[in-house]
């Protein structure tokens, strides 16, 4: 799905949201983690099938209600082959059942790896007559600090019928971003090159929408940052994480947009996936729907999608 799909999904629900889908042990009801582990035993097996059905439970309950989802590798890949096995299972879900899905590796290598990696995320794998995708989404979240030779390899993937889109690390929402990102070269500062490069690597990508299928991560913990950045780089769709229990607002998530209340999606995680433990007595999957709910109208508040 190109990024024009992604800002068309947005402009049907006015909700520019992105759920983060990061399980752990402590976001999981209790319940549904003794149920698993009756079935399957304490361990593994039974931790992935319990993020399994966590996150086939909240995109069944959110898939009226946001337009995207994040999935973070990271949090699957700690259990195992068991967690990358349900990892695949959700990414396959959230596909079918219609999300803009973007999976977050934040990873880069040198030029032949990332083209392996590029091969499967996006082109997906041949054996004899038949395409396997093992990891089916529409784009990837990677760390563009390594340069061009990890982020070329993708591109051709970003252009055809089924446009696959990325989006770059400029600025993170980590409070020790500034350590790196904010240091001086010259006369810019290094998110600004990072998103000089990101800008470079959008050339003759881009859609109806205007905007390219290379988008720009830019955190809220850097609401400064972000006017900075819109108002330089107006072309550059922003993924925007860090709202909710990073410490994000609405009023400066709303420095990412245009004027029409295009250009960015706003990401929360656990606000609303572990929305069920600030509500006792709702069902985890009716918590998470009022904490989106919740969220939509934060941000009505700034910005309107047109």
């Amino acid at each position: 799905m190109s990024i024009d799909g992604l800002q068309n999904k947005i402009r049907k629900l006015k909700t520019p949201i992105m759920v983060g889908l990061d399980p752990s042990r402590e976001l999981i009801p209790p319940e549904l983690l003794a149920a698993c582990a009756e079935k399957a035993g304490v361990g593994p097996e039974a931790e992935a099938a319990s993020y399994l059905q966590f996150c086939r439970g909240l995109l069944d309950a959110l898939k009226k209600y946001v337009p995207a989802v994040k999935i973070q590798s990271a949090c699957f890949e700690a259990l195992g082959w068991q967690g990358v096995k349900a990892m695949q299972e959700v990414l396959a879900y959230a596909k079918k059942l219609g999300y803009y899905v973007l999976l977050e590796t934040m990873r880069t290598d040198v030029e032949h790896i990332a083209a392996l990696s590029a091969q499967s995320v996006f082109g997906g794998l041949q054996y004899g007559e038949t395409r396997s995708f093992p990891y089916p989404c529409d784009g990837l979240v990677l760390n563009g600090y390594l340069g061009s030779d990890g982020v070329r390899p993708y591109l051709p993937y970003l252009r055809g019928e089924d446009p696959k889109n990325l989006f770059i690390v400029v600025k993170s929402s980590n409070k020790s971003s500034p350590e790196v990102q904010d240091l001086l070269s010259g006369d810019r500062v290094i998110h600004t090159a990072m998103a000089d490069l990101t800008l470079r690597w959008s050339t003759d990508l881009f859609g109806k929408c205007g905007y390219g299928e290379v988008g720009a991560v830019v955190g809220l913990s850097s609401p400064g940052a972000i006017q900075a950045l819109r108002k330089r780089y107006d072309t550059l769709f922003f993924l925007v994480p860090g709202y909710g229990a990073q410490g994000g607002v609405a009023k400066h998530a709303s420095y990412a947009f245009d004027r029409l209340g295009h250009g960015a999606v706003v990401c929360a995680s656990r606000s609303i996936i572990g929305a069920w433990r600030e509500q006792p007595g709702t069902d985890w999957p009716e918590a998470a729907v009022q904490a989106v709910e919740k969220m939509k109208r934060q941000l009505e508040s700034y910005v309107t999608v047109l």
